[in-house]
């Protein structure tokens, strides 16, 4: 028998993930060692293997199937493009992709006239004003702190992910546009699945029935 390859995002996501594993059966204590310094995880049993990547690298590892599941963020999906099959939606890490800036930038954002935009999306910044808006904009993609750029004069307004709100607070700025909601997904390589069809759908289908139950109380 084949082993199934799980890559979970790295962090609080990949624990989560593992909590709600170890309710439908599947456990992997090897992860559990802070100390390890293992990068594939494996439960024998159930010829399972698991390991963990940098978030971004995750629908990349299930497309081009070195993964056969990967559990990630919505926001990575969508960002990220890739040629996967998004399955289930957890409800993990619920937030919402938006655009944010001072009050005074609401104007211009109605008005359709060019602006810049900073994000550390700037795929789902571009399709979200190119396509849905059909606005044209200069987007300046950021790896940092993207509420800074607004204050600085770098940008009119950001797209980035809201969580609470506190941090926009807290720097002037208020959310203008929802784009979408986001929550972490299980995606799966498309070939694994025709492959493993019976096992895979047993994952989904008992992770599906977890969720269920959970949301029953």
């Amino acid at each position: 028998m084949r082993y199934i390859t799980i890559a979970l995002a790295k962090g609080r996501l990949a624990k989560q993930t593992l909590a709600l594993l170890e309710q439908t059966g599947i456990t992997c204590e090897e992860m559990k060692d802070k100390d390890t310094r293992k990068l594939i995880f494996v439960n024998e049993e159930l010829k399972l293997k698991f390991f963990l990547s940098k978030t971004s690298d995750v629908p990349t590892y299930v497309e081009y199937g070195a993964a056969d599941l990967g559990v990630v963020g919505s926001d990575t999906i969508l960002e990220e493009g890739r040629k996967i099959l998004d399955v289930l939606d957890l409800g993990l890490g619920k937030c919402d992709m938006c655009v944010a800036g001072p009050e005074s930038a609401r104007e211009k954002l109605n008005s359709g006239r060019p602006i810049r935009i900073a994000s550390k999306y700037p795929n789902i910044a571009k399709n979200y004003f190119y396509n849905v808006k059909h606005q044209t904009v200069e987007i300046v993609k950021l790896n940092g702190s993207v509420e800074l750029a607004p204050i600085v004069g770098l940008s009119d307004v950001i797209v980035d992910i809201v969580e609470t709100g506190t941090t926009l607070k807290e720097n002037g700025l208020v959310v203008l546009e929802k784009i979408c909601p986001l929550s972490a997904r299980v995606v799966v390589n498309e070939a694994s699945l025709k492959l493993e069809r019976e096992r895979i759908t047993k994952i989904i289908k008992d992770l599906k029935q977890t969720l269920n139950t959970e949301n029953e109380y």
